[in-house]
């Protein structure tokens, strides 16, 4: 009940800048799980699929699995390098996708909840001016620590959208090395085939 009334004299006593920049870093702690679970789910069938892939042509399939990436850029009558690398650089891009996202996230929320605390003690101060009565500690300092809670609420978002960056970022590294491994294994198939042939 008392951490009901602490919130409700704090949003009271904000400003329209207080609740713009809250909202906005409400809504990239939105986003940064958004991004982070949609890419985690995505990339974890992908790389399921690809591993499949992989292990079918080590067990002696002849060429990837229908559903892997490199499907559409390999044939059984001859498989073009330049194609298969080409395949390889728009899996790598289709992997790395949303984390600019994230990125953008991790390195702005800090500043929004800055320029949300400046704001803040600018407005005290600009209060405390106007007033007929002295300014005090008591009077300051519960202004400056609500202020501080935009800081706080932008460090709050950085730190997730920065880990999820990191953590898709990995995710999206061992899809794009299992997909190279693939393409090595198929050049590898094919040039056998070439030499016995």
């Amino acid at each position: 009940m008392e951490g009901i009334d602490i919130l409700l004299n704090y949003l009271s006593r904000s400003s329209f800048i207080t609740f713009f920049v809250l909202g906005w870093l409400s809504i990239y702690i939105i986003m940064t799980f958004g991004v982070l679970f949609s890419r985690y789910f995505y990339l974890s069938s992908w790389l399921t699929r690809e591993k499949n892939s992989l292990e079918s042509m080590l067990m002696g399939a002849k060429g990837v699995r229908d559903d892997s990436i490199l499907k559409k850029c390999s044939d059984h009558s001859g498989t073009n390098e330049k194609l298969l690398n080409v395949c390889k650089s728009v899996a790598e891009k289709n992997a790395t996708n949303g984390l600019w996202i994230l990125s953008m996230i991790a390195s702005t929320s800090p500043f929004i909840g800055l320029f949300g605390t400046v704001v803040s003690i600018l407005e005290t101060f600009s209060g405390l001016g106007q007033g007929a009565g002295g300014a005090s500690l008591s009077v300051i300092a519960p202004a400056i620590s609500e202020a501080l809670i935009a800081t706080a609420a932008g460090i709050f978002v950085a730190i997730p959208a920065y880990s999820a960056n990191l953590f898709i970022k990995r995710k999206a590294y061992e899809v794009v090395t299992c997909i190279h491994r693939e393409t090595e294994l198929l050049l590898s198939i094919r040039e056998k085939e070439s030499a016995n042939v």
